[in-house]
């Protein structure tokens, strides 16, 4: 292949690859700009609120830590909690697994070390309908959903650090988007049992002076509940 259809080609990858990341791009301004005013408020500027973004790629991590560390929890706490709500992205490798099996390994590592939930959907969805969707594509939609979010997270931290914005106000914002995923999964015995579960967990939990672990055995709660009430309705 000659340089200039080298050169189309890339282009031609990297312009399919934005069409497809731009609507998670969009929302991500939405969401780290909150994001990155809180990270100002544990005392972050801006550029470390980009390298943060960057390098621990999480949102729900990013507002959790924020979240814990205003409210005094131990940093224990913080780790065990962060870190739990992470182990999802381990499934997404069996889902990708196909589509990478003859992928370099530098280009899998990158593309398994940017993928979110957001561009998680987009690619499998890509993946599963377009058949010349490629690695290269995926990773470069992570690649570029992850910039919008660092950018977006540098931006709030500058606006945070410049104006004095309630810290419950920005908090929300992460609130709000669980609440939106909450309501958007299917009603049915699975998910009842799971959010009774995890939200009487969280409030045991406090009720007995467990403040810090509570959403952390709450949410483990919630997910056991959840396998058992699979296991019995399918046996």
């Amino acid at each position: 292949m000659g340089y200039n259809a080298l050169t189309m080609t890339m282009k031609k990858t990297a312009t399919q690859a934005l069409s497809a990341a731009l609507p998670v791009m969009a929302g991500y301004v939405a969401i780290g700009i909150p994001c990155g005013i809180l990270e100002s408020q544990i005392g972050m500027d801006a550029l470390m609120a980009f390298v943060m973004s960057a390098t621990f790629y999480s949102g729900a991590g990013q507002f959790m830590e924020c979240n814990m560390w205003l409210a005094g929890m131990p940093m224990s706490s913080i780790i065990a909690s962060v870190s739990f709500v992470n182990t999802r992205q381990m499934l997404y490798s069996a889902a990708f697994s196909p589509y990478f099996t003859n992928v370099r390994k530098r280009l899998t590592f990158l593309f398994s070390a940017t993928v979110t939930d957001e561009s998680f959907g987009v690619n499998l969805s890509h993946f599963v309908s377009d058949e010349t969707w490629t690695a290269t594509h995926a990773t470069l939609v992570n690649l570029f959903c992850m910039t919008s979010w660092a950018v977006s997270a540098a931006v709030g931290a500058l606006v945070g650090s410049a104006v004095a914005i309630p810290t419950a106000i920005a908090a929300f914002a992460m609130t709000s988007i669980f609440i939106c995923l909450l309501v958007s999964q299917p009603l049915n015995h699975i998910t009842a049992v799971v959010m009774v579960v995890a939200a009487a967990g969280v409030i045991v939990c406090k009720l007995m002076g467990l403040t810090a672990p509570a959403i952390l055995i709450g949410a483990c709660a919630g997910v056991v509940a959840g396998m058992v009430a699979r296991e019995v309705r399918v046996g």
